[in-house]
């Protein structure tokens, strides 16, 4: 088997990989086993599927709630490593949340590198932590093997200071308190495939939709951020799964102080307890909303297409116009009700949607006389992950920075 790039996205209580074989290519790769190891503190389930989606490896772990992310890194390693009948994994790379004003690209993983990012931690609590952690792993399991770094919020840099700007004393801002964005994976990835399907509207003014558990929205002009809902933490902007989204500070101020909760119980209930659950009181899950006929459901659905259009067409004010709009992620690749309802909402910018191309899932959904252009286009950030991995180990070796 060829070299190959394994790729990492730490949760919580879970860690997705994926294992990359180099293509000839410098930057070139596909991904030949994808899976899992879910249930981190409770009961590891280790799961890998081929690209065909047999399954390849199953394993638990029933009494495994003190295993740490090493000893489990520790058996993914050397799976990966038997799997490929050699010693041939050239690099892990990993998804990390924040990059803050560190880094604007990918970096080769040093301890000088790792220490800053663990700065980082207060701005992204629920994530950078557990990002981190495979990173500490690995370089005591395997001390020789090269690890990348690639950051959610690095696509983000190109937006101008306007846009990054918090109204808040300047004395905050010279701490970081500014907006970031996020899911920049994922938006540079459709920036990449725009470019490739539709040059011209890729050169143009785009919102880009990443709709999933966690979603939000980039303008985009020219395959660059201009602006994005998400800003200082993943909790902003749109309604999400579980989390509520952008917010009026007073309403936090007031479930403080009326009600008389902490700062870790309004954080709870804003992540955890907010947005289509919270709303429905049923699920954070979208299938599970769209297949419900209870009225708290319907308003669920309803204020998330709302939400979703007003926070549209803000952007659309960002780029000065709006040119296409690509739908992407979960709900953005699977829920054609959400997007003729987006679509709807968004037709005084002309948009035009068409209904059987929606409804059979086609990249183009708009109708031939739409202004404006619709399309959806599945995401795919391990391979964005993997590219940006092998991008920076060809530069390491050439002695250029490992980050821009």
């Amino acid at each position: 088997m060829p070299d190959a790039v394994l790729t990492l996205n730490a949760g919580s209580s879970s860690l997705k990989f994926a294992l990359h074989e180099i293509a000839g290519a410098a930057e070139a790769s596909r991904a030949v086993v994808r899976g899992a190891i879910e249930g981190i503190g409770t009961a590891p389930h280790f799961l890998a599927h081929d690209a065909a989606g047999a399954m390849l490896e199953e394993r638990r772990w029933p009494d495994g709630a003190a295993l740490p992310h090493e000893a489990l890194l520790d058996t993914l390693l050397a799976w990966v490593e038997a799997h490929l009948c050699t010693e041939r994994l050239v690099a892990v790379g990993h998804r990390v949340v924040h990059g803050g004003d560190l880094h604007a690209g990918p970096a080769l993983v040093t301890p000088v590198v790792l220490a800053g990012l663990e700065t980082l931690s207060p701005l992204a609590p629920l994530h950078q932590p557990h990002n981190l952690a495979p990173m500490r792993a690995i370089a005591a399991l395997r001390p020789g093997l090269p690890q990348v770094a690639c950051f959610d919020t690095a696509f983000h840099r190109t937006m101008p200071a306007v846009a990054a700007r918090l109204p808040l004393p300047r004395r905050f801002a010279e701490e970081g308190v500014r907006r970031y964005g996020f899911h920049g994976l994922s938006y540079e990835y459709i920036a990449e495939r725009l470019r490739e399907a539709a040059p011209d509207l890729a050169a143009g003014r785009v919102v880009a939709a990443h709709l999933g558990n966690g979603a939000s929205l980039c303008a985009l002009r020219d395959g660059r951020s201009l602006d994005t809902t998400m800003g200082f933490t993943a909790l902003d902007g749109l309604m999400m799964g579980t989390r509520s989204g952008s917010l009026d500070p007073g309403a936090v101020l007031h479930l403080q102080q009326r009600h008389g909760l902490s700062a870790a119980q309004v954080e709870h209930l804003l992540y955890h307890e907010s947005g289509l659950r919270g709303v429905s009181g049923l699920s954070g899950d979208m299938r599970d909303l769209l297949a419900s006929d209870t009225a708290a459901a319907r308003e669920a659905v309803e204020l998330f297409v709302f939400r979703l259009a007003r926070e549209a067409s803000a952007l659309a004010a960002s780029l000065g116009g709006l040119d296409g709009i690509v739908f992407t992620a979960g709900i953005g690749e699977h829920a054609p009700a959400i997007r003729a309802a987006a679509c709807e909402r968004l037709a005084w910018l002309g948009l035009v949607l068409d209904p059987a191309a929606n409804a059979r899932g086609e990249m183009v959904i708009s109708a031939p006389s739409s202004r404006v252009r619709a399309l959806v286009i599945p995401t795919n950030e391990e391979a964005m992950i993997a590219r940006h991995t092998l991008r920076t180990l060809a530069a390491s070796r050439q002695g250029e920075p490992a980050s821009a």
